[in-house]
This record gives C-alpha cells, structure tokens and sequence, in this order.
C-alpha cells in the first residue's frame, strides 16, 4: 500500500521528469507487483525498427563504375597493390589521405597520412617529384609514428594526382 501511494506521487507529470529515484522505485515495485504480469516484456519482432536507426560499422565498399574517373572526380585503386616498398592506405571514405593544413594562423602544410613500410622511400620520391615541380625541394617532416609526412606548402591536388598515377 505505502508503495502505491509513493507512485502516485511520483507519477510523471506532462512535462515533468522522471527521477532517478521514481525510477528506481518502478522497477522495484514492477518486479514485486503480480507474478503474472511481467516487469519487461522483450519484443524482437519491433527491433527491425529500431536496426535501421542505427549508423553502420563500417562504410561498404565503393561500386564499381564504368569509367573512371566518376563525375565527382573519385578514382579506384589499381586491383593489384604496386610493387613499392611503401603503401598509402585509403581514408574510411576511400579517398587518398592527402590534406591540406594550416598551422599558426599561416603556415600552410600539405599532410600525407596512412603511410605503411618504407616511409623514408616516399620521402625520397615525394621530394624528388616536388623538386621537379616547384624548382626546388621542399622542407619535409617525417613522423615514422604516426605514418605521416608534412610538406611545406599546398602541394594536395598534385601529390594526389601523383599517388594516383602510382596506383594507390
């Protein structure tokens, strides 16, 4: 009977929220009301509803297109890895991880990440490539920690083009 007269009064309001005693207070006199109503009735059946609301793990594989590059740009990877000592991994999104970066108001930078094996052999061949491009060679940073080269300067849309080419 004491218990009866709690829930009433704690019994929720529009507008109103539960609190963390109200609802402590439920689920015991849930459990000790009738022994032939359960407390929680578990439905599968509605949890199809519930399944589509939920983001997916992990983002499927892209299609496959007739020609590339698509209408946005986006080019596959070559089937076949290339024979590098090094390997740059596609971003979750299957872009090439190339990124511009600004760092203390203006010091612009050009990120490769995902970088796996030989990341001093990339160094090289980055280097050389953007010495032909822009005359001379770039400072570069290598962080063996993180997979990761910073570059000095925007340099995204031509090493993208260029890791492309090179199958990745």
């Amino acid at each position: 009977m004491a218990a009866a007269v709690a829930l009433a009064g704690l019994r929720r309001r529009p507008g109103g929220v539960w609190g963390a005693g109200a609802r402590r207070l439920l689920q015991v006199t849930a459990r000790q009301s009738h022994p032939q109503y359960p407390g929680i009735v578990e439905s599968t059946e509605e949890y199809k509803f519930v399944e589509r609301l939920i983001p997916p793990t992990r983002i499927p594989a892209p299609p496959k297109h007739a020609q590339y590059p698509t209408p946005s740009g986006w080019r596959a990877p070559s089937d076949t890895p290339p024979a590098l000592p090094y390997f740059v991994r596609r971003s979750r999104m299957h872009n090439v991880p190339v990124y511009k970066d600004i760092t203390s108001g203006n010091r612009r930078m050009t990120v490769i990440r995902k970088i796996e094996g030989d990341i001093w052999a990339l160094e090289e061949e980055v280097k050389e490539f953007l010495t032909q491009l822009a005359g001379k060679p770039p400072p570069i940073q290598v962080n063996e920690i993180t997979g990761s080269i910073r570059i000095k300067g925007y340099f995204d849309d031509e090493l993208k083009e260029w890791l492309l080419n090179k199958g990745f």
